[in-house]
């Protein structure tokens, strides 16, 4: 069965809000090659060894944080006054709501940043191995829509520590290469005992990869990476490995983030549910019972203010006598 993707408009608002945060980045800049580190391969067999990494951003902080700005405003957006602590040069928040296409919108996001300025190299970062799965499955399904608006298509894989060679054809390829990748396979602990073997391998020299360490032949790249549920990603090991990526730069998606960076596109539960695009939302309310200061009555019957004397609360209070409890005004 093959599915027929309709183009959203608020998803393209998402995906344009993005890549213009680097209005101004010129599009040759955007790719670079260099010599990758074959190891012992080089010495021993013919190897192709050129490599294509992400390009510079050839622009000021003060330039991308004007191109936010001019966003944030034009989104009734909070606008940021300096750019945000994070991975790599820049670290974007896209907030949608869960059912809204957020995966469809980072994939889509990918091929318009290879389109105008030649950034080809992107790492997508999931909390879980069910989360990778699912974005695995996404853009397999999504191939033949955006070959058929693109032209082309996106090389992706999964990260396997036992199959590293997929890295090396990660770093040769020129067109978009994408590696997913779940926390579990590089959040290690190098504490001696630590049981986390698996997520070491990357860390580690491997003689079946010509003796180098898998995070660096991934950082030569200067991948950009794309947070998947960044919320449930925010531990130590995660973000002290995820430096170790040698990001150019990171978009973090979610419908709740914990940690704020700059905000250039919000779409929230109740404008989700206002444009139909989820079928409801519930909200469920909650009472406390036998807990001080929560029996009790107080109102805010309002505020005068005047030119004369600071401005005055009139509260509508309950005090209680020996008559009972009864309700007066206080200024």
């Amino acid at each position: 069965m093959k599915f027929k993707f309709k183009i959203q408009q608020y998803q393209t608002e998402a995906v344009e809000n993005t890549v213009n945060v680097f209005a101004g980045q010129p599009a040759q800049q955007g790719q670079k090659g260099y010599r990758i580190d074959l190891g012992y391969q080089l010495q021993t067999r013919a190897f192709e060894d050129s490599g294509y990494s992400n390009g510079e951003i050839v622009l000021t902080n003060e330039q991308i944080l004007d191109n936010i700005r001019d966003i944030q405003v034009a989104q009734l957006i909070q606008p940021s006054t300096s750019l945000a602590k994070g991975q790599g040069r820049v670290s974007l928040d896209i907030e949608m709501e869960t059912g809204t296409g957020k995966t469809y919108v980072y994939i889509k996001t990918m091929f318009e940043l290879n389109r105008r300025y030649g950034w080809c190299k992107f790492i997508v970062v999931v909390p879980s191995i069910a989360i990778r799965e699912g974005v695995a499955k996404s853009f397999s399904m999504l191939e033949d829509h955006f070959m058929e608006h693109y032209g082309k298509k996106a090389r992706w894989f999964v990260y396997n520590s036992s199959n590293l060679q997929q890295l090396d054809q990660f770093s040769q390829d020129s067109g978009i290469s994408v590696m997913i990748i779940n926390t579990q396979a590089f959040a290690a602990s190098m504490k001696e005992g630590a049981r986390n073997k698996e997520s070491r391998i990357i860390y580690s020299k491997r003689d079946e990869f010509a003796s180098r360490r898998p995070i660096d032949v991934i950082a030569a790249n200067r991948p950009i990476i794309i947070m998947d549920e960044p919320q449930k990603m925010e531990g130590e090991a995660t973000q002290t490995a995820l430096k170790k990526f040698n990001p150019l730069f990171t978009l973090n998606y979610s419908a709740t983030h914990k940690t704020k960076h700059d905000t250039i596109y919000a779409l929230d539960a109740y404008d989700a549910y206002k444009e139909r695009l989820v079928k409801r939302i519930q909200v469920q309310g909650f009472e406390i019972k036998n807990l001080r200061g929560t029996s009790h009555y107080l109102y805010l019957d309002g505020i005068d203010l005047s030119p004369k004397h600071p401005p005055v609360a009139r509260i509508e209070l309950e005090t209680r006598n020996a008559a009972g409890a009864i309700r007066r005004e206080i200024k």
